[in-house]
């Protein structure tokens, strides 16, 4: 794979779109751009800028209980927690804090919750955070999940973003398309790389990538 190119936030530095162009697979499409979210996700100072700069869209909020952390978007969620907490967002739980948590997934594909961790969705509000968002294919079954378990869906935040709503509900991203205006993602099946015979540089999903 070619070197990444670095896209700052405009108004934190601290906040990086580490992308590369070519040929990936991811498990619901292929797509032209490889976004990198390793750093963001592990480093402590890029996951605080990141969770400082999406706490902006939901300080006008009036109640998030649960953030439902997609792709290992925990670390980020913890700090997106601690900021909306700090500008006076509050929450219904018993001890007036927020919880974090991530998905598991059943054999089917379907995120679930167990007994002992499902009080953190049902009757809860729940914000969902996710790295990238392309075809919304997990998004979709994080909101199944939820509306399973009887929790409320208040919004839907991402890092990097190509769509803007799904089922109504509008996600706040801090990159989109107009950092990548030729950012593509194509099904399967109908993909234009393959066609034209690009080779694929590697296989990608939420914990990153390998190549072939």
């Amino acid at each position: 794979m070619q070197g990444y190119t670095k896209i700052e936030y405009s108004r934190n530095n601290d906040v990086i779109l580490r992308n590369t162009k070519g040929h990936f697979i991811t498990p619901n499409a292929h797509v032209n751009y490889f976004i990198d979210l390793c750093d963001t996700k592990a480093r402590m100072k890029e996951a605080r800028a990141a969770g400082e700069s999406l706490a902006e869209f939901y300080i006008a909020s009036e109640v998030i209980d649960t953030i439902l952390c997609l792709n290992g978007m925990e670390v980020v969620g913890s700090y997106l927690a601690d900021s909306l907490t700090r500008a006076g967002v509050i929450s219904k739980n018993a001890h007036k804090t927020m919880y974090i948590t991530g998905p598991e997934y059943n054999v089917n594909g379907q995120i679930m919750f167990r007994d002992n961790n499902k009080h953190m969705i049902t009757d809860k509000k729940v914000l969902i955070l996710s790295d990238s968002v392309t075809t919304g294919g997990m998004l979709k079954s994080a909101l199944d999940s939820v509306r399973f378990y009887q929790g409320e869906v208040v919004g839907i935040a991402a890092f990097f973003s190509v769509a803007t709503q799904i089922e109504n509900y509008p996600i706040r991203s801090l990159f989109s398309s107009r950092e990548l205006p030729d950012y593509a993602c194509y099904p399967p099946d109908g993909c234009p790389l393959c066609k034209e015979g690009h080779p694929v540089d590697a296989i990608c999903n939420g914990f990153g990538y390998s190549t072939l």
